[in-house]
């Protein structure tokens, strides 16, 4: 058995100047809201054909419940995690309980990346929303990226919302928050309303055929994506530092449980309501397909409108999430003395890790300046990254525990995100890396190496 100390809050290897601590103010719903509204942005509107392509109707339904599903061990190990240790850190902790602290960095570095790539792809995606809405925004080009181009419009818009985003996280939790909720509550009202309506106008006969290649291969593509439009769950233990006093603790697990059934389906539901109103193959390498099979089948803007409202609130939603979760981990790793110690400070007014935040607001602008050509490899990139986060968690606690049925689950766990960074790193398998997603991963390695620090002493204790 390996001794270790419970770390709490704050009790880390190198602290910054600072000893404030983050406000508590989150409840449980608030919880549930950072998990699925991290979880769930508008991949549903803006690459639905990627998904279509890649599996077919049926492939992509089952890969995305496949998927969900296999992320529940998971999501239940994280609920024994945070209940034990609730820090910022979260993976960095956990992994530093009984991992030297080369693991602990590299995985929080490797998880932050998980978290960051989604925030310049929502600065992208508003772009391209509000340039469909009104397409006199899809003027004034200004440079081309991987043959895509930067219009000013969209560019101001990116950045216009990163700046609000940042502006909203720096504030303080609570107003964080607050914003989820409300973001979250409108878009599953909004679902609810498209999706009703779309039952009443679609046919069976759209379903034909049910996948784009083989069942196995079908569902295999979309299976492998899964992670990063599923991750998000776990940013729940990232905010558990700033639970309120009293805060029941399997609350952190039911919170996270509850996110991941919700994603899958809304995922499920979506895809489905999509086929069923559209032959999907005339969907394929049309943008913004969702909206495109709702126009066509009611001949009307008005429900495009509604969708439109529902992924706007749907971006916002996730790009809070994301970045609240991103700035947690920068935090962490700055107050563990692992990266600069100014990126461990707290706010002596808002007690939010301002620095983090602020870093986390420069680098989502500078990397939202390269536009549309980000959107595919950082899905791939980003999948991967949430995967080995969760492998390294669940590693970790299969040291810890003393429980045969928690270590079987965290087993489990650990198998199936190990079997999710297989898919995308081996030669062979369809969907793997691409040169491009491999020197993004490789850019992301060599900055971690080139900030890294070594604390001046460790926190754990082995046996």
């Amino acid at each position: 058995m390996t001794g270790r100390i419970e770390a709490t809050p704050g009790n880390d290897a190198h602290q910054s100047t600072s000893i404030r601590s983050l406000a508590k103010k989150l409840r449980t719903f608030d919880y549930f809201t950072i998990g699925f509204g991290t979880m769930v942005g508008v991949g549903w509107l803006v690459i639905m054909d990627d998904w279509l392509s890649r599996g077919g109707y049926l492939g992509a339904i089952l890969g995305f419940v496949i998927g969900g599903i296999s992320l529940f061990p998971i999501a239940y190990t994280y609920g024994q995690l945070v209940a034990r240790l609730p820090d910022a850190g979260s993976e960095i902790t956990y992994t530093a309980q009984v991992f030297p602290t080369t693991v602990s960095f590299a995985t929080g570095w490797i998880m932050m990346l998980g978290y960051l790539v989604v925030c310049p792809w929502e600065a992208v995606a508003i772009g391209k929303i509000v340039g469909y809405i009104f397409p006199q925004m899809n003027t004034m080009e200004l440079y081309r990226v991987a043959g895509y181009p930067i219009y000013l419009p969209h560019l101001i818009t990116g950045l216009a919302l990163t700046a609000i985003i940042t502006f909203v996280n720096y504030r303080g939790v609570q107003q964080s928050a607050r914003f989820q909720n409300w973001t979250t509550i409108g878009l599953l009202v909004l679902f609810v309303t498209f999706c009703a309506f779309g039952v009443a106008k679609g046919s069976t006969a759209n379903f034909t055929p049910p996948f784009s290649q083989s069942a196995a291969v079908s569902i295999l593509l979309v299976v492998q994506i899964v992670p990063y439009f599923m991750v998000g769950f776990e940013s729940v233990a990232k905010c558990s530092e700033e639970a309120r006093p009293n805060f029941p603790q399997r609350s952190f697990m039911h919170a996270m449980l509850a996110a991941v059934l919700v994603g899958i389906l809304f995922y499920a539901t979506v895809i489905a309501i999509v086929a069923y109103i559209h032959p999907w193959r005339s969907l394929v390498g049309q943008s913004f397909s969702t909206a495109v099979a709702f126009e066509t089948a009611f001949g009307s803007r008005w429900i495009v409108q509604v969708i439109f409202v529902a992924a706007t609130l749907s971006l916002l939603k996730v790009f809070n999430g994301n970045f609240l979760a991103t700035s947690r981990l920068l935090f962490a790793l700055g107050r563990k003395g692992l990266i600069h110690p100014k990126f461990g400070e707290v706010h002596s007014q808002n007690h939010t890790p301002g620095f983090a935040i602020a870093a986390i607001g420069l680098a989502t602008a500078a990397t939202a300046c390269f536009g549309q050509a980000l959107l595919v490899p950082i899905t791939e990139v980003g999948a991967m990254a949430s995967a080995f986060g969760w492998m390294a968690a669940c590693a970790a606690y299969c040291r810890m525990t003393s429980s045969t049925k928690h270590l079987l689950i965290a087993s489990l766990g650990t198998i199936v995100a190990g079997i999710l960074i297989t898919m995308k790193l081996a030669p062979g398998i369809p969907g793997h890396f691409s040169l491009y997603e491999w020197l993004t991963l490789a850019g992301w390695c060599l900055l971690g190496l080139a900030l890294k620090r070594q604390p001046q002493s460790e926190q754990v204790l082995k046996s």
